[in-house]
């Protein structure tokens, strides 16, 4: 507690401006996008692997990680669908997300970013109400994923869905 004063007071004295402090969570980082308005749905869920860091780095995703190609590159930093996630949980998580999405009134779109810790604890980290849509990114590549998964169930069942162009 008092290494912590300390800072919160040299972040004061030194920049001026008021300190927000966060506890650090460790776990899995999961990425939840969020489409709709009056009924909400949620694609599926990816994960932001960090694996490739060296052991002793804490697993946050800086403004490095996230946009330094040559960084990810180095680090083998990647994102993709969430793996061994036990439905109960990704139903949980789906729910927390749109409640989050409804309270903070996103419109449209968002994306919410959440911690899922080695105790099962699940962790809001952020709502980001203008997430990243372009080709390749998290968002696209859920949206990507709903939309096959979508075409193999209805096509499992015996439907005549095909597989939308994509531009």
């Amino acid at each position: 507690d008092a290494k912590l004063e300390e800072r919160v007071r040299f972040i004061h004295e030194s920049i001026g401006t008021p300190a927000i402090v966060e506890e650090y969570v460790e776990g899995r980082e999961l990425y939840v996008s969020v489409i709709g308005n009056e009924r909400l749905q949620v694609l599926p869920t990816w994960e932001l692997d960090f694996s490739g860091l060296p052991e002793e780095a804490r697993r946050i995703a800086t403004e490095r990680l996230k946009w330094s190609m040559s960084y990810q590159k180095k680090h083998g930093i990647t994102t993709g669908a969430a793996k061994e996630l036990p439905e109960p949980l990704v139903r949980k998580i789906g729910g927390l997300c749109k409640r989050v999405s409804r309270s903070l009134m996103l419109s449209g779109y968002g994306r919410i970013d959440l911690r899922l810790a080695g105790d099962g604890r699940v962790v809001v980290l952020e709502a980001n109400p203008n997430p990243q849509l372009a080709y390749g990114e998290d968002f696209a590549e859920a949206a990507e994923k709903a939309i096959a998964l979508m075409i193999r169930k209805s096509s499992e069942a015996g439907q005549l869905i095909s597989e939308p162009e994509i531009l």
